[in-house]
């Protein structure tokens, strides 16, 4: 299976990316091929609402998402990475998510799995609630298939995270895939 893991996340080395790189291990272990997107430091532009692609076309903007989209549209699987903000993805991941207007067609067409990575400083049990709902939104208006969930509360630095339970988890979840 290709998979595409699309990073959120500002800090190349902070807590979301510790999962990214467990889960990408895991999967790569179990025999797939994975490739990393950035969104965070991408040349990537906000999506301006102008419909020149028609919800299904080129978009008008010329930047990294005209490489990014193909490679995207290739992928078996969609990983979303992020740390939480404000109780949802970071704005870098949500820019990219947004210029998938461009090809929704073309995504919900693909029938692709999904996961979901996110780590946060805050661990009350109502944490990740927003970002799930939205998560579960994408799944279902994506035609995706969910995988699963590693929600890494508490995980405010990379040491706390590292002493975490959840980078076994991301780990677990990436050699699971079949």
């Amino acid at each position: 299976m290709k998979i595409m893991v699309l990073e959120g996340s500002p800090n190349r080395h902070g807590s979301s990316n510790m999962l990214a790189e467990a889960f990408i291990r895991g999967a790569r272990e179990a025999g797939h091929s994975v490739e990393v997107t950035d969104a965070a430091h991408a040349g990537i532009h906000p999506c301006t609402g102008c419909i020149h692609c028609g919800y299904e076309g080129p978009c008008a903007q010329k930047d990294e998402m005209e490489q990014i989209r193909p490679r995207i549209l290739e992928a078996d699987m969609l990983v979303f990475v992020t740390p939480l903000y404000y109780y949802g993805m970071s704005a870098q991941l949500k820019i990219l998510i947004d210029r998938f207007c461009a090809f929704n067609s073309s995504i919900q067409r693909r029938h692709m799995k999904s996961a979901l990575l996110a780590a946060a400083w805050n661990s009350d049990g109502w944490t990740f609630e927003a970002l799930d709902a939205h998560y579960r939104t994408l799944v279902r208006y994506l035609n995706l298939e969910d995988m699963g969930e590693v929600l890494g509360a508490g995980c405010g630095t990379p040491s706390m995270t590292k002493h975490s339970g959840f980078v076994q988890q991301a780990y677990e979840l990436g050699k699971s895939l079949k």
